[in-house]
């Protein structure tokens, strides 16, 4: 008979976690406002607007922007509209070809040119610029581990 491991969290679990769980709350948050304020994108627009900006042809299949950007594809769809009421993003069909394309507008890449710098220095004041090189190599190493470790959990 296999007996239930006690799942109460020890001081050193309790407290790696309520870090973890202030960062998931306050990051974001304070990201969205530096954003709006500077550039009048949240964070998730940004996002968007960036992954469409590194690709070929500046664009993307709706699902497959979803999936990098974490995203549902009702949440995407709907800042899409957003974005392309605003010219930033248009979509596309192409006959043969499976699915929607969001596709960067030249508006929308100089938009996302625009709002980097910004992007960057709020990324550097809220959380680069508090640890030190060994530190930041932690955070990625801890990040891609506890992203892969929900890529498994989750699929």
């Amino acid at each position: 008979m296999c007996v239930a491991r006690d799942r109460t969290l020890d001081p050193a679990e309790a407290r790696a976690w309520q870090a973890m769980v202030a960062l998931m709350t306050r990051v974001p948050s304070a990201l969205d406002s530096r954003l709006q304020r500077e550039s009048g994108l949240t964070h998730f627009e940004y996002r968007v607007l960036s992954l469409l900006s590194e690709e070929a042809g500046h664009r993307l299949v709706l699902s497959d922007l979803a999936t990098r950007a974490n995203a549902s594809l009702s949440r995407l769809s709907h800042v899409i509209s957003k974005l392309e009421r605003l010219g930033w993003v248009h979509r596309t069909t192409n006959a043969g070809r499976r699915g929607v394309y969001a596709t960067l507008t030249d508006d929308g890449y100089a938009k996302v040119v625009a709002a980097t710098p910004g992007y960057l220095a709020a990324a550097r004041a809220l959380v680069l610029d508090g640890l030190t090189p060994a530190q930041v190599e932690m955070l990625a190493e801890l990040g891609e581990t506890l992203a892969a470790r929900l890529d498994e959990t989750l699929s």
